[in-house]
């Protein structure tokens, strides 16, 4: 036997669900954990936890046999294929949650039901993110109901909501007579002890209420009492007390009367709390029931980005064409895209052209002009024209299922706001407790009569009113909220750390190329040392570009390409990070890169080509030099021009209170030209990449908050280095593993969009934090009777849990406002 590391059930023969496969036999905790533990065929069979994936480590490949389980001697026997099943109705089973159609029993979940596989669902706390399990439950931290991780285009379980609010309603219907019953007397006209007896009235109360607690309100005992086993108090350790002892009170009073002592009795009675009870149980269902609706809503705007990806494609195999679903491409397969339809997977165009809509993936709504060789990603909608691409990622490889993969990481991680929340939190439920103990003993001393009564009264209002998860709740769910908005724009955020320190930032440091320019730079200039002819520079030059994936060099071989120019093949490539690249060609050593690259390499530069380069410096266009074993033969002029939205960023950037600093690898002139157009505030020029990881050191070291804006492998060391690294998602992919935010669009507008966001978050979980520690602050003290000397004022244990319901409520409604904001 052993212990469940969950609920802490002791686990055996006796006590467990079992199940049987293939010989193996295996054991489910029939707590609502439902642990999965297997039993041994070593001496004293003993039965062991399995691993966290649901299978034990030597009988994995059993997990798919057929399964009989068993619970005492009545035997139920759900297929192993039924995901839910009723306890009550054989036979009746369904891969959905809902009702029972004989019984209306709510579906329980098979326990013995193992996911497809590639397809296990992981579940975690909101509140918490360590606590993982591959199956729905309740934390056994906080007791709220754990999320999958991962979001699905799958219809969602909705039971939880239903269960509440079915337990709602019904509770509801049967708490209206306790409280007329009780409260009766007070409405002129209505003489109720007339009409009811007290006894009788005494005597319905307790049965209407009694289905109220223990059915309806049963989950917070359940939850309750595994607090305790697992020492992990929380709001319904508070909640099960201050009902639990309202009721238990109110039944000994009505059953055994004669045993309270007068400090109980308020002429000659004893007061009744069942309507406490009932009324505290009804509204705290309200409040988890709104809850679950609201938090339920959360993952909308991922769930509607998943339900948009094409579901099939239209495969062109030796000139004949066939319908097959998405998930059978494979990559290199060719599919036609006709006007209208959904793009199916992310790949590159290889005939025709068109205009595509992104703003599922970027958040704008102009259209984006494709054509051979343009990207196109999954799920975005051609309009135009018809065309004919090559699948290049699959699965979750494609931009779709990372940006769901990121987000859903994101908005499990913590933010070190967190932290103090975390802090209060872990003594919050003890001293709350202790402050409810330390109540009851003043009231019962000095309190008025019946001193125990009010006693009572007061302790349970302050074990009602105070609200853990309040303060539990403000961070996780702004950061949810805000991870899933910035992921409608385009703005994919790795981390909560991202967008803390994101609104911090007061310096900017951003590249140049692809960053503030369009990246796509074109030869605009030719010129050659005298006696070179110019093609064959530019032979040479592309030869040895086309093994680089820079965007200058793509420049040269495009325009090598254009011009019909024959490429040579490349003997002992070098490249220099920062300088260029060499290599052999037939029997020439060929340098190309800056300048400085090749004086390094003691290089002889005419003055006229020096003259020449100065000149297109000048006119912002950068130029790549051109070496044939020791002698400069040319160089290329190549502009990059400047992206329309980046000009309107930076004043953006500016009016929010932002330094910019451009650092490029770009020579000083073209750099400068750039940085006057762009009223940028400092302009570092030609820095290999240690300069930039360098310059951002230095500037953390004097106390600037920097953010560094990057697509290349150039930006990857400023990108990690800096506070906040933004990649752009048009670059590399170890540029986009570097930053803590990734933009889709690539574009300078989304890093104001992100500081936005970012501002705006971090406003929201203050507000959240705020009212949280007000509210119980306030709350606490004011049920503990505090007002009663200055005006005598209590507040009712119903107020109490009123207040409680609507606290976390209000949080997480809060936190869905971020849904709307406009960046």
């Amino acid at each position: 036997m052993t212990k469940d590391p969950v609920c802490g059930m002791t686990v055996d023969e006796t006590s467990a669900l079992r199940a049987e496969r293939d010989g193996q036999t295996f054991y489910f905790c029939s707590n609502h954990c439902r642990q999965k533990f297997l039993a041994q065929s070593a001496p004293n069979n003993p039965i062991i936890p399995v691993t966290t994936s649901g299978a034990h480590p030597h009988t994995a490949s059993e997990e798919h046999g057929h399964v009989h389980m068993q619970h005492g001697h009545a035997e139920a026997k759900p297929s192993p294929a039924a995901k839910y099943f009723c306890p009550m109705c054989p036979g009746v089973e369904s891969d959905q949650p809902g009702d029972c159609p004989k019984c209306g029993m709510p579906l329980e979940r098979n326990p013995a039901w193992v996911a497809p596989a590639g397809r296990n669902t992981i579940y975690t706390c909101p509140m918490h993110p360590e606590i993982e399990q591959d199956h729905p439950g309740d934390c056994p931290k906080c007791g709220m109901p754990l999320e999958p991780k991962t979001v699905s285009a799958e219809p969602e379980d909705d039971s939880e909501i239903r269960a509440l609010t079915r337990k709602f309603w019904i509770s509801l219907v049967l708490t209206a007579p306790i409280l007329f019953l009780a409260m009766g007397k007070w409405i002129p006209g209505v003489p109720i002890e007339q009409w009811i007896p007290k006894p009788a009235s005494q005597w319905l109360e307790f049965l209407l209420s009694t289905p109220v607690v223990l059915w309806a309100g049963g989950m917070f005992f359940d939850k309750a009492w595994r607090s305790l086993k697992t020492r992990q108090l929380n709001m319904f350790t508070l909640i099960a007390t201050g009902v639990g002892a309202a009721y238990l009170y109110s039944v000994v009073a009505v059953v055994a009367p004669g045993i309270f002592p007068p400090s109980f009795q308020r002429h000659g009675e004893v007061g009744l709390y069942f309507e406490a009870a009932a009324v505290i149980t009804v509204l705290v269902l309200l409040g988890q029931m709104l809850e679950a609706r609201a938090r339920s809503r959360t993952g909308q705007a991922i769930k509607a980005l998943l339900g948009l990806a094409a579901k099939t494609a239209h495969r062109v195999r030796n000139g004949q064409e066939e319908d097959v679903p998405v998930d059978e491409l494979q990559k290199g397969d060719e599919l036609r895209v006709r006007p209208g339809e959904k793009i199916p997977i992310d790949g590159v165009i290889i005939e025709g052209r068109s205009n595509v809509d992104e703003a599922m993936i970027t958040g704008e709504p102009m259209p984006v002009a494709k054509g051979v060789q343009d990207a196109v990603v999954g799920a975005t909608v051609n309009q135009t024209g018809t065309f004919l691409m090559r699948a290049e990622k699959i699965g979750s490889e494609t931009l779709l299922a990372q940006i769901v993969r990121m987000v859903a990481e994101a908005q499990r991680s913590r933010a070190p706001i967190q932290k103090l929340a975390d802090n209060v939190a872990g003594y919050f439920v003890p001293a709350v407790i202790g402050i409810a103990l330390v109540t009851f003993a003043v009231w019962s001393v000095w309190g008025p009569a019946p001193a125990m009564a009010f006693a009572l009264v007061n302790a349970v209002s302050v074990l009602i009113i105070a609200c853990p998860c309040a303060l539990g709740l403000a961070t996780p769910m702004s950061i949810m909220v805000g991870v899933e908005r910035g992921a409608q724009s385009g703005i994919l955020i790795k981390n909560a750390e991202a967008i803390e320190v994101t609104e911090k930032i007061t310096h900017l440091l951003t590249d140049k190329t692809g960053t503030l320019t369009a990246g796509k730079p074109r030869v605009t200039s030719h010129k050659v040392a005298s006696g070179e002819e110019r093609d064959a520079v530019l032979s040479l030059a592309a030869s040895l570009e086309q093994n680089s994936e820079h965007p200058l060099a793509r420049a040269i071989v495009d325009e090598a390409k254009e011009k019909k120019i024959i490429l040579s093949p490349v003997r002992d490539f070098e490249s220099t990070t920062g300088g260029g690249v060499a290599g052999k060609i037939g029997d020439k050593i060929v340098r190309v890169g800056k300048e400085k690259f090749l004086r390094e390499s003691d290089v002889a530069i005419p003055d006229d080509l020096k003259q020449a380069s100065q000149q297109l410096q000048e006119k912002a266009q950068t130029v790549v030099w051109v070496a044939v074993n020791q002698q400069a033969v040319g160089i290329i002029g190549i502009a990059d021009p400047i992206k329309v939205t980046t000009p309107a960023a930076i004043r953006a950037l500016h009016d929010m209170g932002l330094k910019v600093l451009m650092c490029t690898g770009d020579n000083r002139k073209t750099a400068e030209a750039v940085g006057r157009e762009l009223d940028i505030d400092e302009v570092r020029a030609e820095l290999t990449p240690q300069g930039k990881h360098e310059l951002v050191k230095k500037l953390k070291a004097e106390g600037k908050i920097v953010a560094m804006a990057g697509d290349g492998i150039n930006d990857a060391p400023a990108l990690a280095e800096a506070h906040v690294g933004i990649a752009m998602g048009t670059g590399t992919d170890v540029a986009i593993q570097s930053a803590g935010i990734t933009l889709v669009k690539g574009d300078l507008q989304g890093i104001v969009k992100a500081l936005s966001l970012s501002r705006r978050v971090m406003k929201n979980i203050r507000q959240n934090l705020f009212f949280a520690f007000v509210y119980n602050a306030l709350g606490v003290p004011v049920a503990a009777g505090i007002l009663y000397p200055l005006a005598g004022l209590l507040l009712n244990p119903m107020i109490a849990g009123a207040a409680m319901s609507f606290s976390s409520l209000s949080v997480v409604s809060n936190a869905l406002r971020l849904r709307k904001v406009k960046l």
